[in-house]
């Protein structure tokens, strides 16, 4: 600006036609004059430098931080450092004054302004010292007319001064979106309301192969020579990185072989064949189908695509952090929840985020029994898992990458460990506000969140949570479905041991209601007391814990007393389903009833029995409008007739079972304990299947 006053020591740059100053950048690089004395340092103030895309917000907040290199030559000095990257100068840098030959002190007048100031400078200070302790200035400006074959040296502009990747410009300039898609930032309503905090969806289940890893994918592929092209492409991937690179490789036209776990879901597997992918099943985990994909790296020559560990792969996946960024309002949010595997995309989004927003937290989740990134930050280096569970297939690496490994150590605030369970709740929870089923892994980040949330009792957050992926095998609904409400801990599971009388086990199942009940189970024995194993559902804004209590504490005048097994692995996986066993009960005659679900309808069916002993009773509500039972009776002879005209009046569907031979099988002994292997005689004459064709009913017993 004309007029303004000079600092000592500043060059300020012109435009070269009316002395008019240009932008100055706002961060100075400080250069060594030859002497020691503090007041011949030199600062140079350079133009702005050009980011690659950027949004305003990440312009002004990357401006504040150093780039390790001029961004093109006539933008900027051109300097030769002497220092290594720990800033110091090495052995051949000290010793004797540098003759002043070896400097072009006359700069050519096609230099840069800053450039000629510079020159000046040192000129001005003599060029020489006759101090016997000064050192060879560590920068030098060189001449722009290079001498006659000389060759600039190339130097990888992705690459910082530490030699490790520069993230933040591979992200900014990730050419992945030909290919990948910007996904959605969704609202979570219901989720929000029930949290008490603002919670986003980064829907990266709505990407062309139903998961963030084509965008690694892809990125990598893209910057293969032409000759790695050539040779065809190999990956090792539980499913999603494998339909990633067959898909980003078909759209390049490169040849793709991905090895697979025999353990991976027959979804992913049609999904790489349909996107032109050939198919290995190799291992039982992604560890052995690494080693297979090594071994035809090495004999069959083609180019291996890690699943994580690769600075191409992970800065595709860090450009999920940028969008996450660009789209929340404000760009303000105080934690990202990553899933985390091989530690790729955690690693990605830390990566990028921390560079440009260090005040956000972000935060990893893993599965507790496939937890390899906790366990290395631990040891302070990646560990090899001797087994990890499969359940979250898509995360199941028994050893993160050293490259992942160091950026999560450097970036990342902390680790959330969550259940199985809490997973299937968080697949319900993206299922109640989206309508869209994500795979057990897609749903980690979410449990992981919420589970944040509780532990730390944060109210009008704001968090996001990522959907990484709704590869979902079919057959594991049933389990999610099993489990979502254990999880949320909006279901109970208890065993109680009730006396072995008429009516005891109607005043159970009393003191449960009014709350649905969703599974009965039970097998008496004579004249010992009974265990029932009981389910029913809390309400969202009800502890678990304090109803279970309650309900204990109104049977215990009763004579009886339970347990709560919620949280136990064995009565969830295993027990619920072998409660009972083989018994003796004299005169006990089995039906098996089935209703359309209302309330009440349990207890209805248990009230007309009431003065009889039920020795046998199973009811699991499965979700469907019809409801099943299977309930065994001692009935005394003499009771044969008042027994057909209570079956009658239940306005129910019902078959007699007696003579079943799974029956007999499992739940029925003789005398002496044995297995029954004759037809059962009773002393009631059979009664006939009877079916009830009003609304009640859906359709009759078969």
């Amino acid at each position: 600006m004309p007029g303004a006053p000079s600092t000592p020591g500043t060059v300020t740059p012109t435009n070269g036609t009316n002395g008019a100053a240009t932008p100055v950048r706002p961060s100075p690089v400080v250069v060594p004059a030859v002497q020691a004395a503090p007041a011949q340092i030199l600062q140079l103030q350079l133009p702005p430098m050009p980011l690659m895309s950027a949004t305003p917000t990440e312009t002004s907040r990357a401006s504040s931080i150093q780039s390790s290199e001029p961004s093109s030559p006539a933008a900027s000095i051109e300097l030769l450092s002497l220092e290594d990257e720990n800033g110091h100068a090495p052995a051949a840098a000290v010793g004797p004054r540098m003759p002043t030959s070896a400097i072009n002190m006359q700069p050519p007048e096609s230099s840069h302004p800053a450039t000629a100031a510079l020159a000046a400078a040192l000129m001005a200070n003599g060029g020489n010292s006759t101090s016997p302790t000064a050192r060879a200035p560590l920068v030098h400006v060189i001449n722009r007319t290079p001498s006659p074959g000389y060759k600039k040296p190339k130097r990888d502009k992705k690459v910082l001064p530490s030699r490790h990747p520069d993230y933040l410009k591979m992200i900014l300039t990730a050419p992945i979106y030909d290919l990948a898609k910007e996904t959605p930032l969704q609202l979570a309503e219901n989720l929000t309301a029930r949290l008490g905090n603002t919670v986003f969806l980064k829907r990266e289940d709505m990407q062309p192969v139903f998961s963030f890893k084509i965008r690694g994918a892809y990125y990598k592929l893209k910057s293969l020579t032409p000759e790695e092209r050539a040779r065809g492409v190999v990956c090792a991937s539980a499913g999603n990185h494998a339909q990633g690179v067959a898909l980003a490789a078909t759209k390049l036209g490169i040849k793709s072989l991905i090895v697979m776990p025999t353990t991976s879901p027959e979804i992913k597997r049609k999904s790489v064949r349909r996107f032109g992918g050939e198919i290995v099943l190799s291992g039982i985990d992604l560890k052995e189908a690494q080693q297979e994909a090594a071994r035809l790296e090495r004999e069959m020559g083609y180019v291996n695509i890690p699943a994580y560990d690769d600075p191409y792969i992970i800065a595709g996946q860090g450009t999920c952090g940028m969008e996450i960024m660009r789209q929340l309002p404000d760009s303000r949010v105080d934690a990202i929840f990553v899933c985390c595997g091989g530690g790729g995309l955690l690693a990605g989004i830390a990566a990028y985020v921390k560079r440009l927003y260090p005040e956000v937290r972000v935060i990893g989740v893993e599965e507790m029994d496939q937890n390899s990134m906790h366990q290395a930050l631990l040891m302070g280096h990646p560990i090899t898992m001797m087994d990890c569970d499969l359940f979250a297939d898509g995360t199941a690496v028994r050893r993160v990458g050293d490259e992942t490994f160091r950026l999560v150590q450097e970036h990342v605030d902390e680790m959330v460990l969550v259940s199985n369970d809490e997973i299937c709740a968080a697949i319900k929870d993206v299922f109640e506000d989206t309508r869209s089923i994500v795979e057990p892994s897609g749903a980690l980040s979410l449990a992981g969140c919420k589970r944040w949330l509780q532990e730390n009792g944060m109210k009008g957050g704001r968090v996001v949570a990522i959907t990484s992926g709704a590869n979902m095998n079919f057959g594991r609904l049933r389990f999610v479905a099993e489990r979502a409400e254990i999880g949320d801990e909006t279901e109970a599971l208890v065993s109680v041991m009730i006396p072995e009388r008429p009516g005891s086990f109607l005043a159970l199942v009393e003191a449960i209601l009014p709350r649905q009940i969703t599974e009965l189970s039970y097998r008496g024995l004579a004249n010992l007391p009974a265990h029932v194993f009981a389910s029913f559902k809390v309400a969202p804004t009800a502890n678990r814990d304090d109803e279970v209590a309650s309900i204990f504490d109104s049977v215990k005048h009763l004579n009886m007393s339970g347990v709560d097994v919620s949280r136990n692995e064995v009565a969830k996986s295993h027990a619920r389903y072998l409660v009972g066993g083989r018994s003796y009960v004299p005169n006990e005659r089995v039906f098996r009833f089935e209703f359309r679900e209302q309330p009440g309808i349990i207890r209805k069916l248990l009230t007309t029995f009431r003065d009889v002993s039920v020795v046998l009773f199973h009811y699991r509500s499965q979700g469907g409008d019809i409801g099943k039972v299977l309930m065994g009776i001692q009935v005394p002879p003499e009771m044969s007739d008042v027994l057909a005209r209570r079956l009658a009046g239940l306005n129910m569907s019902f078959v007699e079972e007696t003579q079943n031979e799974v029956y007999r099988h499992f739940l029925l002994s003789d005398v002496n304990g044995g297995v029954v292997q004759t037809p059962i005689t009773t002393n009631l004459p059979p009664i006939d299947p009877v079916t009830m064709l009003g609304p009640d009913v859906a359709s009759p017993v078969k």
